[in-house]
């Protein structure tokens, strides 16, 4: 349980551990960030990592004149895209494979279910919509690569969901990270980044459960 912690503290002071990085590594602090964002989505195991808060820290740091605003874009959305387009070729050769092992332990079938859903629900949109759900963009592109979505398509909609979701959440942090309200409150900025992101997820459940009280009524 202590690495939940850890991961949880790392969160919540993200900005300090950003600023250590920079004191630390200087120019490595990129190859950081490109690590954890290629990790969190092209790594169906890897879907608690912090993407949208790191994203936005990120940005506030460009912000302040302490990282590159235009290398930080590149670089991220590189990740973004090529994470996912090695979660779905993983998915396409030993996605099946992973499945019926049961080896996945950091997914709950829950997870799973809720992903199989949503695909089901708003198709090739999805890897799009995907991407600003936490837990689900790590999985949906991992699901798609064993469904029936031909790589062209797959591309087309990953490139466009990396490039928004990178653009969104750096602009965020770049153009609001450093004003003062939310400097003094940044633990609760990312505690409020992260309930945002749940709010589809949240939603969905919530119609699940009223359809199945409806039905058993």
């Amino acid at each position: 349980m202590s690495w939940i912690m850890h991961l949880v503290d790392f969160v919540l002071h993200i900005d300090r551990y950003m600023q250590g990085f920079i004191n630390s590594y200087g120019t490595g602090v990129y190859l950081i960030l490109f690590v954890v964002i290629f990790g969190e989505t092209g790594f169906v195991f890897l879907p608690f990592l912090p993407g949208d808060s790191l994203i936005f820290a990120a940005g506030s740091f460009a912000g302040m004149g302490m990282m590159n605003y235009f290398v930080l874009l590149i670089l991220l959305i590189i990740a973004a895209v090529g994470g996912n387009q090695v979660n779905y070729f993983i998915g396409k050769k030993f996605g099946n494979k992973i499945l019926d092992s049961q080896k996945i332990k950091f997914i709950k079938q829950k997870h799973l279910e809720d992903s199989r859903a949503f695909v089901a629900k708003h198709g090739e949109k999805a890897l799009f919509l995907s991407r600003f759900m936490p837990i689900i963009r790590t999985i949906v592109p991992f699901l798609l690569g064993i469904g029936e979505m031909s790589p062209k398509k797959f591309f087309a909609y990953n490139s466009l969901g990396g490039i928004v979701w990178v653009l969104l959440f750096l602009n965020l942090g770049y153009f609001f990270g450093n004003v003062s309200f939310i400097k003094e409150h940044f633990s609760l900025i990312m505690i409020g980044i992260i309930l945002v992101s749940l709010i589809p997820i949240i939603i969905s459940v919530g119609k699940n459960i009223f359809k199945k009280k409806v039905v058993t009524a």
